[in-house]
């Protein structure tokens, strides 16, 4: 299938290119900057959440699934969007968010109406709560985002009563997947929106949705702000596994349309079992984003997403960042030594069999911004006292032009997260006009990865490396791969040098970098 080897190219819309000049990327921006994804050599765009939303969590609480927030543009921008990017050959991916909806969603509102045992309120997990006049929350869950993941209603009559759960922010309220209407109003979003030519859908929280029936407490120590482990309760419950097969019936009514799960899990098996055939066609890996620039580390990561895909003989993925982790080049150690190592890792990314994640600004080597306080809007920095500064870092806006905030991205220099002064060199303009830019970068690795026979094959194996370096060669076609993360420049194996991400040192490969041969 088209996505088997895609490089998809992940938009977070509020911070790519506003046309409204109200400081908040949209749509018709997005549109209208189409071709630099077109010279980028990308397939398919991932869209981070566009419906209607209160943004308390800037599109994830979800009020509408089947409109487009008017602050992107309404419905009219999306089919623009559409349109024109099918008209280039790229296909457009959705984000949906199945696991809660917003808390002013016209489901929870009635929901808190009706009051205790209604028919509505069962579309939602509310429980009495523990202690004195059910004063405690039902159980010991706390929110990804920090504090409790209960909150108490005032009921119809004016009494304190039940608690809802929310596993993430407060106006995110977690929905009943038992509750038979939950799942009928999620095929009407997906049909709806593959009717409309969308080509597939990011799948928010995919491990999330189902619950164990009785609530337990959670392990002491299982419970962590923007992370858990494996043996969280609040997550990848066995039943959630019939739910994907649901959807998976659903989108085989559309032929060629994709299916890609955030799945949160760390076992290999237990991760394999959403790529079985009738689930998800693809699992988002998160290993690359979770380990420093380190030989040992890197192969371990790539030796486990591959086995763990092998189980059901399932097509890789491979990210390094994204709107919830922090970019690559400030993981690497910032600056210079950031970047190079950045590049050499986008290189042995795009060597590995399988489907691709870019995310915006990847491309242009961009680092996290360090925020003050008094801007940060991320919902975890409240809810966690201000402990956690959350993932506002790696959103800010995308520069595209000018010596200026807000570099060509709005028309308006108060933009929804500030840009910092120092990114006038890092502009699309700018890295456009420069061969040895990491743009140009960009764009030459993902046309090799497309046009030359070496990237056939669907497996690798590893070649002798010294031990802070790896090598490694695609089966079927050849490509050899290698990535020196020591301090000592290493020799090459034979063969055609295709491309690498720093100049040679007498035919050496150095420290922090890749390089591709035939």
């Amino acid at each position: 299938m088209w996505w088997s080897n895609a490089v998809f190219y992940q938009v977070y819309p509020r911070s790519f290119a506003d046309s409204d000049a109200d400081g908040v990327g949209d749509l018709d921006g997005l549109t209208g900057r189409l071709d630099h994804l077109v010279e980028l050599g990308v397939d398919a765009i991932w869209l981070n959440p566009v419906t209607v939303s209160p943004m308390a969590d800037h599109g994830y609480d979800v009020a509408d699934p089947r409109d487009i927030d008017p602050v992107f543009g309404g419905m009219a921008a999306i089919e623009r969007l559409i349109e024109q990017a099918h008209g280039r050959g790229i296909k457009i991916t959705m984000d949906v968010v199945p696991n809660h909806t917003s808390s002013q969603h016209p489901w929870f509102l009635a929901a808190l109406a009706a009051g205790p045992g209604s028919d509505a309120r069962n579309r939602y997990i509310f429980r009495d709560g523990r202690g004195t006049n059910g004063a405690l929350p039902p159980n010991n869950w706390t929110s990804v985002f920090g504090g409790s993941a209960w909150t108490r209603v005032v009921e119809p009559d004016g009494e304190p009563g039940q608690w809802y759960l929310h596993l993430f922010d407060t106006e995110q309220p977690d929905l009943n997947w038992d509750h038979p209407d939950v799942f009928d109003d999620f095929e009407k979003t997906l049909r709806f929106w593959l009717e409309r030519g969308v080509d597939g859908f990011r799948i928010d929280v995919a491990h999330g949705m189902a619950k164990p029936a009785d609530l337990p407490d959670a392990p002491e120590g299982a419970l962590k702000v923007l992370s858990h482990t494996d043996d969280d309760p609040r997550f990848n419950h066995p039943s959630v596994h019939e739910i994907h097969r649901g959807i998976r019936t659903v989108v085989d009514d559309y032929p060629g349309a994709v299916t890609i799960g955030e799945v949160w899990v760390t076992d290999n098996a237990r991760w394999a079992e959403y790529l079985r055939p009738d689930e998800l066609h693809l699992g988002f890996n998160f290993r690359l984003t979770k380990i420093d620039f380190d030989a040992r580390q890197i192969r371990d990561a790539i030796q486990n997403s591959l086995a763990a895909t092998a189980i059901e003989d399932a097509t890789p993925t491979w990210t390094l960042s994204n709107h919830d982790v922090g970019r690559e080049v400030t993981r690497y150690g910032g600056g210079e030594v950031g970047l190079r190592r950045a590049r050499a890792m986008a290189m042995l990314m795009l060597a590995l069999p399988g489907a691709v994640f870019v995310y915006n600004g990847e491309e242009l080597g961009l680092p996290d911004v360090d925020l003050p306080d008094a801007v940060l809007q991320d919902p975890t920095w409240e809810r966690s006292g201000h402990t956690e500064r959350g993932r506002d870092g790696c959103r800010v806006p995308i520069p595209w032009s000018g010596d200026r905030a807000p570099f060509g991205f709005s028309a308006n220099p108060d933009t929804w997260l500030p840009m910092p002064g120092g990114w006038a060199a890092l502009t699309v303009e700018k890295q456009r006009a420069d061969p040895g830019s990491t743009l140009h970068f960009f764009r030459r690795l993902i046309e090799l990865r497309k046009a030359r026979s070496e990237f056939a094959g669907t497996q690798i194996e590893w070649l002798p490396a010294p031990g802070d370096a790896l090598i490694f060669r695609r089966r079927g076609g050849g490509l050899v791969c290698a990535l020196n993360a020591g301090s000592r420049p290493i020799a090459l194996p034979p063969g055609e040098l295709i491309m690498s991400s720093a100049p040679l040192l007498d035919g050496r490969l150095p420290p922090d970098a890749a390089a591709w041969l035939a």
